[in-house]
């Protein structure tokens, strides 16, 4: 069965013209010592017979980073298929240049949290946050960070961006 997921992508444009996007390093143990390919949008699961895509964004921006999304204008990305055709993922983007502009205010951010079992097989269960850290990163870094079915948003975006 087909996940649904829907996320908010925050960008600025920089100082020097160049675009950062706001993304997330997921937490827990399994990306714990991963870099490259452990970031997502701030995003999450919906059911799309109770709640849109925008407002399961909204929420889930607020879920995983403990803070309502700037109050901007959103335009849809569009829905993007991961490769192993178990997700599907809709997201919103916005220019948002003075959230959490600093590392300072990034440090604020209270993140979410899961619980699952862990170790696996131990019947211990543990809480660890949804996501462990967020930063402000250029579309080039972003990308190359991002799970990979996530990574065609930044192209899109790149594309509005330059219309």
């Amino acid at each position: 069965m087909v996940t649904t997921s829907a996320g908010i992508l925050l960008y600025r444009v920089d100082p020097d013209g160049a675009v950062s996007a706001l993304v997330a390093h997921m937490g827990g143990p399994f990306w714990s010592r991963k870099d490259e390919g452990a970031w997502s949008i701030p995003k999450g699961e919906f059911d799309p017979r109770t709640e849109s895509a925008a407002d399961a964004a909204a929420r889930e921006f607020r879920e995983e980073l403990g803070v309502d999304p700037p109050d901007i204008a959103l335009v849809e990305l569009g829905t993007f298929a991961y490769a192993s055709g178990a997700k599907n993922v809709t997201v919103f983007c916005g220019e948002a240049p003075g959230f959490a502009a600093s590392d300072d205010d990034l440090a604020t951010l209270e993140f979410g949290a899961f619980e699952m079992e862990w170790p696996p097989r131990s019947g211990k269960r543990q809480r660890f946050p949804e996501v462990d850290r967020v930063a402000w990163m250029p579309l080039a870094q972003a990308r190359m960070r991002l799970v990979a079915g996530q990574r065609p948003a930044i192209d899109a975006l790149e594309a509005l961006l330059a219309d």
